[in-house]
């Protein structure tokens, strides 16, 4: 991902404001960056040398893990290429993973007593890596969800919510299906949030109302583009990045909030493991031991996402509801 200096001046504002809340992944309709403007910002550290927060090994929980894995000495990481501020993004080397999620995912290696391995590849691909046994864990945003447990086992380590994004001005809110009827939205494909827009689609035809016209992009730049022209009259995606947006970009509002996991369930990000792979109870246990020592409190608010806390790690948690057919 490329940074402008827009965007870095927006990420220093969010943390010091504390205005980023929940969880997602988007960018917005920027220039590609400028190396000499990458710089630090009221305390942001944006460089390769990120000085990370770390976290001891505990022996414990090192005992936990396969030994095939505790001889490796490594845990290999999937992460999404296409993430962006906060959650998983380019120093200002344009090579260097930085950001909540690549640091959540050290801590747990480090209270492991392994090395993490990070490998950023496209987000369907994410899941590939894991069917095939390429990597130990995915952090990326996933959110658990039903469909998924039937294949991986989830250690939850922040909270889900997704925004509705408009044209600043815009005067419209969704508070429900009812308010998408007959819009043209978009939102990443094979995404919880996708899901649910499916699923309120169908609530809408059920009720006698237009259905939602959904929309599909490459890139995440692309849905900007498609707000600012007005091909498309909004954009459903994670929370973080898009309060992220609106403030950077300054031509967009957040319309409506909503649970990750539909209505009546919290949704949950989740540490992501191919199923019976003898790991998630290792990730759960080291989640818990940095929300207990305070270390994962600090990796949250150096990023603005102190809302995102959870006291606990839940292994496989009621997830987002099935898709009908």
């Amino acid at each position: 991902m490329k940074t402008s200096r827009a965007v870095l001046t927006a990420l220093a504002s969010l943390t010091a404001l504390g205005v980023l809340t929940a969880c997602g992944s988007g960018d917005a309709a920027i220039d590609a960056a400028e190396p000499e403007a990458k710089k630090a910002a009221n305390g942001i550290n944006l460089s390769p040398e990120q000085n990370r927060v770390h976290t001891p090994k505990v022996d414990a929980l090192a005992a936990q893990l396969p030994e095939a894995v505790r001889k490796r000495g490594t845990l290999i990481l999937g992460v999404s290429a296409t993430s962006n501020p906060p959650l998983a993004f380019h120093a200002t080397d344009d090579k260097t993973l930085i950001g909540v999620e690549v640091d959540l995912a050290t801590l747990v290696a480090d209270a492991l007593g392994l090395k993490p391995e990070f490998n950023p590849v496209s987000w369907e691909n994410l899941f590939v890596g894991l069917d095939s046994g390429k990597y130990d864990a995915v952090f990326s945003n996933v959110t658990v969800t039903e469909e998924r447990k039937d294949k991986y086992d989830f250690a939850t380590y922040r909270l889900d919510d997704l925004a509705f994004e408009a044209k600043k001005g815009s005067g419209w809110k969704v508070k429900g299906p009812e308010d998408v009827a007959g819009k043209a939205i978009a939102v990443g494909s094979g995404t919880n949030q996708e899901k649910i827009l499916v699923d309120w689609s169908a609530q809408n035809e059920k009720a006698g109302r237009k259905p939602v016209d959904i929309k599909y992009y490459q890139n995440t730049s692309d849905y900007y583009l498609a707000l600012q022209s007005g091909r498309i009259d909004g954009y459903l995606g994670p929370n973080p990045v898009a309060a992220y947006h609106v403030l950077s970009a300054g031509q967009t509002e957040i319309v409506g909030k909503f649970s990750g996991a539909g209505a009546g369930l919290q949704g949950k990000i989740a540490a992501t493991t191919k199923k019976d792979s003898g790991l998630v109870a290792a990730y759960a246990a080291a989640i818990d031991h940095i929300v207990e020592n305070g270390t994962y409190a600090q990796v949250l608010k150096r990023w603005g996402l102190d809302s995102e806390a959870v006291t606990k790690s839940e292994i496989n948690p009621p997830g987002l509801p099935r898709t009908k057919n």
